[in-house]
Order: structure tokens, then sequence, then C-alpha cells
């Protein structure tokens, strides 16, 4: 389940950051690699839990299941925060500059 969400989340960017190649504002690439980065963690760890418990691998309880998803989710949120501090950071558009020089002026 956490593999199915990492991907589809990996997906989701990849497809936003082609979209909007020319121009990359947003950082989208950087969303996507940690995306991607964190597909191929999780594809990892299937492979090795598949070795380790052979055809049990295919019959998950709802419990582990919804563990699964709960970590899925809080891996993508992650990510998603990790990016906005790069944006915030990096200010791209220099959004976050100008309002704040802008701050500055009026209280002059």
């Amino acid at each position: 389940m956490t593999l199915l969400i990492t991907i589809l989340a990996s997906v989701i960017s990849t497809i936003l950051w082609y979209k909007n190649l020319p121009n990359d504002t947003m950082k989208l690439g950087t969303l996507t690699l940690i995306y991607w980065g964190a597909s191929l963690m999780w594809l990892v760890d299937a492979i090795a839990e598949y070795v380790e418990l052979q055809s049990e691998f295919f019959t998950p309880t709802l419990n582990d299941m919804l563990n699964d998803a709960f970590l899925g989710i809080s891996v993508v949120v992650l990510g998603l925060i990790i990016w906005l501090t790069v944006l915030i950071l990096k200010d791209p558009q220099g959004k976050i500059i100008s309002a704040l020089v802008r701050t500055d002026k009026n209280r002059e």
C-alpha cells in the first residue's frame, strides 16, 4: 500500500513537472525526485519483505494495510513539506522578498 501511494504521487508529480517543463518556477522537479526516491525505497522494502514472507506477502491483514496506508500518506505529506520548505527558501519568483521589501517601505 505504501509503495502504491508513493508511486501514484510520483506519477502525478511527474506529469505536472513535464507539463510545466519550459518554466519550472515552482521547482516541481525537486518534488518529483523526492517522490521517485521514496518509491524506489519502498520498492526495495517490498522486495525484501517478499523474500522474507514468500506467499504470505500477498495476504496482508487489514491492520497491516491500514498501517501501510497511513505510512504512505505520511510520506507524501512529508515530501510536500520538504518541497514547500525548498520552495520558500529558494523563492524562485521573488514573491517573498518583494513582500518583505514592500512591507519595510510602508513602515518608513
